[in-house]
């Protein structure tokens, strides 16, 4: 593929369609997410389950992205990398609908497949990027994390006015997600053509060297750190800010205020860092800004809660898009790029997923939420101090 083919990249009808197409996918993997968290009080009422079992909601889905990850590349390897994609948004569209159902089971198990599903996007979405848009990685970066986190944000911010109006229930808040994972799906449905011949660009070379990598372990210490924060957050800062003084509706706004300071910097971050020599101080200011605002959390009182939450967000939004970043700054091509979203992402979720329930179980031990926010501010010293070393010019080959 010639310069003058890539410039004109976005100019046919089939790649608008792969553009709008990765645009939706992107909206997907937070939003079916993100809308539980506001949401866990009233499934906690409504199942008289305890915070540690409310906390496992968030921690599954993490569970299945680092079961998933690793396998993601192997099984797009086998079938195409477009056609996983499509397979992953039915298994969505099952989840929402099977989580929607009533019952402790159904709720779960629908959690899973919808954790499945979105790990697919996750770890394949940088890779068909880079593919297909070699040249403007850090642009179509900035865009797909944009509308992730837009409708992430609409799932904390509509999730507890639609559960309390009507008759929909939070059943019927979660249910409406099916309606974005299908209008994906339709729009996917003509990149299964282009499965055929590309299915190599994902095959796992030299994966085993970088778990002798240290910097390939920095990384995915980086990502798993940041994705801890942002799912303990997402699950529990409604309950963080009601203790506040905040009541269920507010609260889940400032999860929304908190997501929405994240968009505009998931777009600036992977422009820039794509520019920079390399991306030290960028990452040194997203673990100081994590550990401001998180101390802002714990110190309490309700009048700087919205600055809080913003810093957090910004915070939150540079650490993912660092992290994609990584992913294709620190490999020498797309084999090795996919090998380290698979190893980042699986290794950093299952970290991640210890969050949520963690916090969940010591609140119920304290009974407050000093010590859970303590140790969420010695991880953000943690994300630093490897983001900032993750920054330095190199690549993860051991």
């Amino acid at each position: 593929m010639d310069k003058n083919e890539i410039g004109s990249k976005f100019g046919s009808r089939r790649n608008w369609l792969l553009v709008i197409g990765i645009i939706l996918v992107g909206a997907n993997l937070r939003g079916p997410l993100t809308s539980v968290g506001v949401l866990i009080p009233f499934i906690r009422e409504d199942l008289a389950i305890s915070n540690a079992v409310a906390g496992a909601i968030t921690t599954l889905p993490l569970l299945a992205f680092a079961l998933l990850s690793p396998i993601a590349p192997k099984i797009a390897n086998r079938i195409g990398m477009e056609r996983t994609v499509a397979l992953s948004l039915v298994i969505l569209i099952v989840g929402v609908a099977v989580r929607s159902l009533s019952g402790v089971n159904s709720l779960f198990l629908g959690t899973f497949f919808i954790g499945l599903a979105i790990s697919v996007g996750n770890v394949l979405i940088p890779g068909i990027i880079k593919m297909k848009f070699p040249f403007k990685i850090g642009l179509m970066t900035g865009i797909y994390a944009i509308f992730m986190n837009v409708f992430g944000a609409l799932g904390s911010g509509i999730s507890v006015p639609l559960a309390s109006s009507g008759s929909l229930g939070w059943q019927g808040a979660l249910a409406l997600w099916i309606i974005l994972a299908a209008t994906s799906l339709l729009i996917w449905l003509p990149q299964l053509k282009e499965s055929g011949g590309r299915q190599a660009a994902v095959k796992k070379e030299k994966g085993d060297s970088l778990l002798r990598s240290p910097l390939a372990w920095k990384i995915t210490v980086f990502m798993g750190g940041q994705s801890l924060i942002f799912y303990t957050l997402i699950t529990w800062m409604p309950d963080i800010l009601q203790q506040n003084g905040y009541d269920s509706n507010t609260a889940g706004w400032m999860v929304f205020l908190m997501q929405f300071a994240i968009i505009p910097v998931t777009f600036i971050v992977p422009v820039v860092a794509e520019k920079m020599k390399n991306q030290v101080m960028l990452s040194f200011m997203t673990g100081a800004l994590f550990i401001i605002g998180l101390a802002g959390l714990l110190q309490g009182g309700a009048l700087l809660v919205p600055l809080w939450a913003i810093l957090i967000g910004i915070a939150a939004g540079s650490a993912f898009s660092l992290s994609m970043m990584f992913f294709t700054l620190r490999t020498k091509d797309g084999k090795e790029a996919a090998a380290l979203s698979g190893m980042a992402q699986s290794f950093g979720y299952l970290l991640a997923a210890v969050g949520p329930v963690l916090v969940g179980a010591l609140h119920d031990i304290t009974g407050g939420w000093t010590l859970p926010l303590t140790l969420l501010i010695a991880l953000a010293v943690i994300i630093l101090i490897v983001g900032t070393a993750s920054g330095k010019k190199g690549q993860v080959t051991a």
